[in-house]
């Protein structure tokens, strides 16, 4: 038996890591970075459960990618233990990229770069550190090795990402009708043509799946008062950037001071090796520090948006399926105006108009290939004797208006 650490996960239950490659990367100082970043940003002002980090989460999508490994070879489908590695590897560091409130960040001081781009330039720095041991786990990473279904399993509609972040996350936040049953999931998989397929006997798991995936959508990842929350935190750092803008001075750790006092498109991401250097200091640490002290700024947008965080006065929220008037728009800047002495421009800050769609399943995408007795294959879509397949894949769209509630803030 070589040698190997025991992780005791709540979820999974006992995680082996192998000596070696592996273990190296859980130890790497950029994997437990995200120790201290949360899986679900936001999220705990609903659920205050929902405290687990990207770190356990990347050691879970692993635990059930060596699971999936050794249920696809002992039937009789071909990995190589170097391949075998490889995945494991890439699924450990597939959300190496991410900042603190991931979309929060990509919207305010990181723009036009996405975490998978970050990701990439981090997994690269790693196998530089690593001597190159790397190499094939960013091929598959990147969908460039040949055997296509190893990356399906780091990447597409049954990836071992979404079978452990929905298990986790309805673990964590408590909301068990996203308890989907990722063991029966990784049982029924199969390989043909080098794609993943589902064997037709988990035809249920996989409607089950699906379900759970839309449910938690709206439970929990677009809940009305998590966005509000991260309307709130978008706000406040784009409020902050402004003021820094202007020469204001912000009390902020060097890694966030550097952001808000520098425009960061993609270009300079790519090309100022400050900018990677400074996002990877970044924790969801140095923005609650810096909410901590500007709840006492001078300036009374960044004092109230950043107390109304600090103290959980979220902006009041309401969801509808058509989108907001002119006139209710204008009648809620006026509001906000009086009540907190402040001009249209500003009151801007503390109103936010978004609607947001949802599909859970799009078969041009990556179709999900259930395959019969015979060989044959037929998309979920077709093979489902539920109708709610073709409901799964219809767009809901519902329009968001977030805005200070009327008793707070002000002089």
């Amino acid at each position: 038996m070589s040698e190997r650490k025991i992780i005791n996960d709540p979820v999974f239950g006992f995680i082996n890591i192998p000596k070696g490659l592996l273990y190296n990367i859980v130890c790497h100082p950029l994997l437990q970075r995200l120790t201290r970043i949360k899986q679900l940003g936001l999220s705990s002002a609903v659920y205050p459960g929902a405290q687990h980090t990207r770190f356990q989460h990347s050691l879970g999508a692993f635990y059930l990618m060596s699971e999936a490994i050794s249920h696809l070879t002992a039937k009789g489908n071909f990995i190589f233990d170097s391949e075998a590695e490889a995945v494991q590897a890439a699924i450990l560091l597939h959300d190496i990229g991410h900042g603190p409130f991931s979309h929060v960040l990509e919207n305010t001081l990181v723009t036009g770069v996405s975490h998978e781009e970050i990701s990439l330039m981090l997994m690269e720095r790693i196998n530089k550190d690593l001597k190159g041991q790397l190499n094939l786990a960013i091929q598959i990473f990147k969908d460039e090795y040949p055997k296509k279904f190893l990356h399906q399993l780091v990447s597409g509609q049954l990836d071992m990402d979404r079978l452990d972040y929905l298990r986790r996350d309805s673990f964590y936040t408590g909301v068990t009708e996203g308890n989907i049953g990722s063991a029966r999931i990784i049982k029924m998989l199969d390989v043909k043509d080098d794609h993943l397929v589902v064997e037709s006997k988990g035809i249920y798991s996989i409607e089950n799946f699906l379900t759970s995936r839309r449910l938690m959508y709206w439970q929990v990842y677009l809940h009305k008062t998590s966005v509000a929350s991260e309307k709130m935190l978008i706000s406040t750092l784009l409020r902050a950037k402004e003021l820094a803008s202007k020469g204001v001075k912000l009390f902020a750790s060097p890694a966030l001071k550097f952001f808000l006092y520098h425009s960061i498109g993609k270009e300079e991401f790519y090309n100022d090796s400050n900018c990677l250097e400074y996002f990877i200091q970044l924790d969801d640490n140095d923005i609650w520090t810096a909410l901590k002290v500007w709840s006492s700024h001078s300036d009374i947008i960044l004092s109230t948006l950043s107390r109304g965080l600090i103290n959980r006065h979220l902006f009041k929220v309401e969801v509808t399926s058509s989108p907001i008037s002119k006139e209710r728009k204008e009648e809620l800047l006026s509001r906000i105006c009086n009540q907190l002495y402040i001009n249209r421009k500003e009151a801007n800050y503390f109103l936010s108009i978004s609607s947001i769609e949802n599909d859970m399943y799009k078969k041009e995408d990556d179709s999900i290939e259930i395959i019969y007795n015979d060989g044959s294959t037929k998309d979920i879509a077709e093979a489902s004797d539920m109708l709610n397949i073709s409901l799964l894949s219809r767009k809901v769209k519902k329009y968001y208006v977030c805005y200070l509630r009327p008793e707070e803030g002000g002089h």
